[in-house]
């Protein structure tokens, strides 16, 4: 009895085994490729899937989702003779599993070499300057090329990217110097434009402020000389109204005198033609109403003149 027993468990483990490799349950956005006897059978997709248990094997299981693949930093030439660090990163998916499998060693190398392979043809008919500021131009070649190569490989690369391109310390400091240079002029041509605005803004001010005041002081002029010609009219013709006589114009001429002599710096001044006659009319108004005085014809006094031409009665 033990040996029949022996072998019910053992053909009970061997159905256990045979059933275990019968399924295959493939998870989804997976895919796995099946070999019998060694050659490439078919491609078993997501879901519950038979086999031919001890004859159909399973050669790879592929995931079908888009993979990120960071690459180490590559050192690269460019055209001005100058080795820059790049660091580039992939973005890739397996669309044919077959072609994957048997049409390329292994795809995650290939495409790696044949990065750095199209970076250096890319970067090497760019300088430094262009390089640094083209990077949607270096990741479209770039792209265009590795999509065109790994088409058949079964992989479609969707993205590249350019994670960081490092030029040498030495072009790191020069370029900083450059910048701080560059930040230094723009502030100085700032300060500049400042100041020049400034000065034109205050010269302006004072160019206004000098019209206005000088339109102020010509207005002024203008109604000082208009307010004399005003007084001067009217004093014309209060005096006109008021009819003077040569006595008043006489007393007139006096009091206007001591004004004429006013002023420390005066040394020499003009009397004018008609104050002699003014002086007559004067002393002989007042003449008039001296202690001989009379009328005119009633014996009055005589002028001083007159008394001196007289001779001397004995």
């Amino acid at each position: 009895m033990e040996p029949v027993i022996i072998v019910l468990v053992i053909l009970v483990v061997l159905v256990f085994i045979a059933l275990i490799k019968t399924i295959q349950v493939i998870p989804q956005a997976s895919a796995a490729i099946v070999e019998r006897f060694g050659r490439y059978t078919r491609t078993l997709n997501a879901g519950l899937n038979i086999v031919v248990p001890f004859i159909d094997t399973i050669r790879n299981r592929i995931d079908l989702r888009e993979q990120v693949v960071p690459f180490p930093p590559q050192p690269v030439i460019t055209q001005d003779n100058l080795v820059v660090n790049i660091d580039t990163v992939i973005y890739y998916q397996v669309t044919d599993a077959r072609a994957a499998t048997y049409e390329v060693a292994s795809y995650i190398q290939a495409i790696e070499q044949l990065t750095v392979t199209t970076l250096r043809n890319i970067i090497g008919g760019m300088d430094l300057e262009r390089t640094l500021t083209s990077r949607e131009e270096i990741n479209a070649a770039l792209r265009g090329v590795l999509d065109e190569a790994t088409g058949k490989w079964g992989i479609r690369v969707n993205r590249v990217e350019l994670k960081a391109i490092e030029p040498p310390t030495s072009i790191q400091d020069s370029m900083e110097k450059q910048m701080r240079a560059d930040r230094d002029k723009r502030a100085a041509i700032l300060t500049a434009e400042g100041t020049r605005q400034a000065a034109i803004l205050t010269a302006e001010g004072e160019k206004q402020s000098q019209i206005l005041r000088a339109e102020g002081e010509a207005k002024a002029a203008a109604l000082r000389a208009e307010g004399e010609a005003q007084a001067v009219r009217t004093v014309f013709e209060a005096i006109h109204a008021g009819d003077p006589d040569q006595k008043l114009l006489s007393y007139q001429y006096l009091q206007m005198l001591p004004k004429i002599a006013e002023g420390d710096a005066n040394k020499l001044w003009i009397v004018p033609s008609e104050i002699g006659d003014a002086l007559k009319g004067l002393s002989g108004a007042m003449g008039n109403f001296g202690p001989l005085g009379g009328g005119s014809n009633g014996g009055g006094s005589v002028p001083a003149q007159e008394r001196r031409e007289k001779p001397p009665i004995d």
